[in-house]
């Protein structure tokens, strides 16, 4: 893992470059290295702050003309799914979730490359190598897991584990008030299980069932189509310049 000094965090601000949620707007970020034993203390300080972490970096957006990009978190205790999340439920309760350290494989990769294909042929992570997706993966100092996706097997009920090919994954912090969703990918060709709602409905189980309040979805902009999923898992809060504040649905 990359080494950096750790007493004391520096925040730097990145140059202005093309904003990828709304158009003719440009982004600019603050970023720090969560390196080091505090890391763990540090990171969630930064993400109840409104940070998002990446690797080793933590980031949140610092744009000068725009506060478009909206942090937001699940009250999971609260939480109660709507009619059509409880049939994405249905339709997955053939998947068994696994919990794994933070360790990069080759099926993780390939799943991962067919997703960025599929859905995100043209964004910034479309070229990335596998020595980059495993340093997404490991280069963490803090609780990082990787939870693996796969269906229920004759075993599973005594293992806990699914079989067969990988469906889904998801990376994931665990923070002393909650779970970070960092990344998850999943088959772009089961779109008829709607992944991407279930993998985040599942991390609501999660937390619900370790005592803990929050689910981290990371931003939302409004406006932006790329975004608007995030606000059909209510309730929640939305960090506000007076503090997280429970947001009202139109």
């Amino acid at each position: 893992m990359t080494q950096h000094p750790t007493k004391t965090p520096q925040f730097f601000l990145t140059s202005p470059s093309v904003c990828p949620y709304l158009p003719d707007q440009q982004e600019r970020k603050v970023f720090t290295h969560l390196v080091g034993d505090r890391a763990p203390e540090l990171n969630d300080l930064l993400t109840q702050g409104g940070f998002r972490r990446s690797a080793n970096i933590a980031y949140r957006p610092a744009c000068e003309t725009c506060r478009a990009c909206v942090s937001v978190r699940i009250l999971a205790e609260e939480f109660a799914p709507s009619k059509n999340q409880k049939r994405v439920l249905k339709r997955n309760s053939d998947l068994v979730g696994t919990l794994y350290p933070a360790e990069p494989s080759s099926e993780q990769y390939d799943l991962f490359r067919d997703y960025l294909l599929a859905r995100h042929a043209h964004g910034g992570m479309a070229e990335m190598s596998v020595l980059d997706y495993a340093m997404m993966v490991e280069d963490s100092f803090v609780d990082t897991r990787v939870i693996e996706y796969r269906r229920r097997g004759p075993d599973s009920f005594l293992t806990g584990e699914g079989e067969g090919e990988l469906v889904a994954v998801a990376l994931t912090d665990e923070m002393s008030d909650g779970l970070s969703m960092v990344y998850s990918f999943y088959d772009p060709k089961q779109e008829d299980r709607s992944l991407g709602t279930y993998l985040i409905l599942d991390h609501v189980r999660r937390a619900r069932e370790a005592g803990k309040p929050h689910v981290y979805l990371g931003y939302w902009v409004k406006g932006s189509r790329k975004m608007a999923y995030k606000i059909r898992f209510q309730p929640q809060e939305h960090l506000m310049p007076a503090g997280w504040e429970r947001y009202q649905p139109d």
